[in-house]
């Protein structure tokens, strides 16, 4: 069995969308970043690579990568899924935390487990996903961005 843990974090900009685990999420503002800025995913990217000891997102998808630019984090996902498994890793399970004063996540987090399924090859019940507030205190409690922590836990899949 082997752990990682990832973080990530984004601006709060007008005029992007709000995606967090795959979800369009109506907001009056959304991430800003190279990608579609997912912070959730990003999070879990990370978190799985270094369960695999592998580079991070950063240098797996480079923001001078022009392919990159606008790419689904979903996407980006499948590969990093690829390349664990490429690596003899299946994914056990993963626990994600969204940390944002607004919007609320609770009502789309089965919707959000449902598009992180497919990606990861697991089922709903192997994905935790909730939220917390920053009660007010720093660029997070002003709501100028969104982050994420993840926690993600491989096995050996010996093949299979």
């Amino acid at each position: 069995m082997r752990v990682g843990i990832g973080y990530d974090v984004h601006r709060l900009a007008r005029g992007r969308k709000l995606i967090l685990g795959g979800v369009d999420i109506s907001h009056e503002k959304g991430l800003a970043g190279h990608s579609d800025a997912d912070v959730l995913v990003h999070a879990l990217m990370d978190a799985l690579l270094g369960a695999a000891g592998l580079p991070d997102i950063g240098v797996q998808f480079p923001v001078s990568d022009p392919a990159c630019e606008g790419a689904s984090s979903l996407e980006l996902l499948e590969r990093v899924v690829g390349l664990l498994s490429e690596r003899g890793f299946a994914i056990a399970n993963v626990d994600v935390t969204v940390i944002a004063e607004r919007p609320k996540i609770s009502p789309v987090v089965p919707q959000m487990k449902g598009r992180l399924a497919k990606p990861l090859r697991l089922t709903a019940d192997r994905i935790g996903i909730k939220a917390t507030t920053n009660e007010g205190l720093g660029f997070l409690g002003r709501g100028e961005g969104v982050a994420a922590i993840a926690v993600a836990l491989l096995q050996e899949s010996n093949g299979e």
